[in-house]
């Protein structure tokens, strides 16, 4: 689809407002739902960790749960599956503006980007935290535990949003074409940064508390992936 003129300046700042719109908005509701299972989660750590009350580590353990009742298990599967349905409810949003499936990655990208800025943005205003932008965090608990230091999230988000909303300008004037060679080194360098925040769930899945964060790893993979795609934009190539 083509945008005569000027129009498809228009039509960009539409869905790039819609999207932030969206991701903003739904970056309170997460913030709202992790402060409600704080005050559900933290009288419960007491009785387990005293010392560290409302603190997040050590986690708290599956055994830890099912002793304290049955009804916290259902809690944690309850609380995997808002995980998921989180992921969908971004990839929807972008859906519903994409026309094609770069569109569609580009748009992902903002919604994600933007949903997880907010997010912190909201707890430190309703509840003031973080305390700093080391403080740890627990990203997901799909299929285990990331846990990192907070800059280390806000920085993949900063990333997603630039590279989304480039990727996305470009598909209503002048599209990028990556080739299977750039997807691959940005997926790898996405696996990376993955892996940095997996690299401990052994340990912190078993109670106890973070070791140092793998900043090698996750520099690696950011580099490796914002790195090929401005490449990419320096060196545009046919479609695959």
């Amino acid at each position: 689809m083509e945008f005569p003129g000027g129009r498809w300046k228009a039509a960009l700042w539409r869905v790039v407002a819609g999207l932030v719109l969206f991701s903003a908005s739904f970056g309170y509701a997460e913030a709202a739902v992790v402060i409600y299972l704080r005050s559900i989660y933290n009288p419960l750590r007491a009785h387990v960790y005293p010392a560290s009350y409302g603190d997040l580590f050590p986690l708290l353990t599956v055994q830890q749960l099912q002793a304290l009742g049955p009804d916290h298990i259902v809690r944690l599967k309850t609380e995997l599956g808002r995980e998921l349905a989180t992921l969908l409810m971004l990839a929807g949003a972008a859906l519903a503006v994409a026309r094609k499936a770069r569109e569609w990655v580009a748009a992902f990208l903002v919604c994600f980007g933007v949903w997880d800025v907010t997010f912190y943005v909201f707890l430190k205003l309703l509840v003031g935290w973080p305390a700093s932008l080391l403080t740890w965090d627990i990203l997901f608990l799909v299929p285990v535990p990331w846990t990192g230091p907070v800059l280390a999230p806000l920085v993949v988000s900063c990333s997603m949003i630039g590279c989304g909303l480039v990727l996305l300008s470009r598909e209503y004037n002048n599209p990028v074409h990556l080739t299977w060679r750039q997807w691959s080194l940005i997926t790898i360098g996405g696996v990376l940064i993955v892996a940095a925040f997996m690299w401990d769930f052994r340990n912190t899945a078993n109670g106890g508390n973070p070791n140092p964060f793998n900043w090698f790893l996750f520099i690696a993979g950011e580099a490796i992936g914002v790195g090929t795609f401005v490449s990419s934009l320096r060196h545009a190539s046919r479609p695959t």
